[in-house]
């Protein structure tokens, strides 16, 4: 099974030179993988702090590792941070956080770049983020006694972990210290394939969303000048087409009977085709986040916000939020809404994410699977208020119930306080 994992992934690294060309994601990839060994070896060479380690696939995982980071920094000051990131996606935007020393990719998983690695970096602590488990580089963390640690890991039935076949992959989750899961059934699971060195602490992305909701807003002149009518207002966050085209027909009826609505929308991806896209579907005069003008934004019904890190804020502003992700591979971020109070709905492909799955259950979030659906709930939200603020309290006070993940923690990291 070694062998074919090996093989596996060098098909994987080929597949994407093959397609860097044709596409920016696969060349951003390869690209930040070039001599990346001997960059970080010479980057890091004369540090002489002690090192803790964080690895995160993405953007997202970033996010739920982030409140964890900040906690580790404030609690041993004396080490240096390392992050690394899989993807683009999040190396892009975050190789710059002032939360990190150091931050780079991480290299394709081979025994011989974990050695590499591993010998340049000489972490005291490594701790990966929900997903990413990496034979080559657990195995030699093993092998070399340094506490390797999971937080947020959810699992399920159906994963390689828990089948007759998927003993390399068990090998892989005993190389860790200790898994942090989210819930009880995942550390149910992983007991049932002899691994015990597990705890429920719940999940640190309600630590980053209670944190952002605690935070003085940010100034934003044209987000305040859109919303000043005091119309609710409706945000479509991590939006693809597939989302556009169940909205859309609601906001043209909607919008047709007169009723003050206000809508923000935030596009998961800004390429240009797609924007232009987004502009043609919409209905009513809407304009883009970086064209307005604060004398003039008032005028438009629908913001179209075209600059990245934004989202967050932005559901600050709402009344009503729509999710993307759902008509397509799977759920974006609803705690990021559902800590503002908004009431939540998003479509069909909801059933991996627990906390969407809480949200339905409690009625603060409603799952569609068309268009009417979604007219159908808006109207209610906007025509009842009591409604809305029922589901607007039951969203909020679910996030301030499940916070306090990355205290628990940070009270059981296997380290020495400084």
């Amino acid at each position: 099974m070694l062998a074919v994992y090996n093989i596996a992934l060098r098909l994987y690294a080929t597949l994407l030179q093959l397609v860097a060309p044709f596409n920016s994601k696969a060349a951003q990839w390869v690209a930040g993988r070039r001599g990346l060994l001997a960059h970080i070896q010479s980057t890091i060479r004369h540090e002489t702090a002690p090192i803790a380690w964080f690895h995160c696939a993405s953007l997202g995982e970033f996010e739920q590792g982030r409140p964890l980071i900040e906690a580790f920094a404030q609690q041993y000051p004396g080490y240096k941070i390392v992050l690394t990131f899989f993807s683009p996606s999040g190396y892009n935007v975050r190789k710059n956080w002032p939360g990190a020393h150091y931050v780079f990719y991480l290299p394709l998983d081979t025994a011989a770049h974990a050695r590499t690695f591993l010998d340049a970096v000489r972490p005291r602590l490594a701790v990966f983020v929900k997903y990413e488990f990496w034979y080559h580089f657990l195995s030699e963390l093993h092998h070399r006694q340094i506490p390797t640690i999971c937080v947020s890991a959810i699992f399920r039935p159906e994963q390689a972990f828990f089948k007759p076949w998927g003993g390399l992959f068990r090998r892989i989750l005993g190389s860790f210290t200790h898994i942090f899961t989210q819930n009880e059934a995942s550390a149910e699971l992983l007991r049932s394939i002899n691994i015990r060195q597990v705890s429920v602490a719940g999940d640190t992305r309600f630590d980053t969303v209670v944190s952002t909701a605690a935070a003085p807003p940010k100034s934003l002149p044209l987000l305040e000048a859109f919303v000043a009518d005091k119309a609710p207002v409706l945000v479509v966050g991590s939006s693809w087409p597939e989302d556009i085209s169940i909205v859309a027909p609601p906001l043209r009826h909607i919008m047709g009977d007169s009723i003050k609505l206000r809508v923000i929308v935030a596009p998961h991806e800004l390429h240009e085709s797609g924007l232009r896209q987004l502009e043609a579907m919409v209905p009513g005069q809407a304009v883009r986040y970086s064209a307005a003008q604060p004398d003039t934004v008032a005028q438009a019904s629908i913001l179209i916000i075209d600059s990245i890190g934004l989202l967050r804020e932005l559901y600050r502003y709402g009344a009503i939020g729509y999710v993307g992700g759902a008509f397509g591979k799977g759920l974006h971020n609803t705690l990021e809404a559902a800590v503002f109070g908004l009431p939540l709905t998003f479509g069909p492909r909801y059933k991996k994410f627990q906390e969407a799955q809480e949200l339905v259950a409690l009625g603060g979030a409603r799952p569609v699977e068309s268009s009417a659906q979604l007219e159908a709930i808006v109207r209610t939200w906007l025509q009842d208020t009591q409604v809305r603020q029922l589901a607007s309290q039951t969203n909020r006070q679910y996030v301030l119930d499940h916070a306090g993940a990355t205290a628990k923690i940070m009270a059981a990291l296997p380290l020495e306080r400084d």
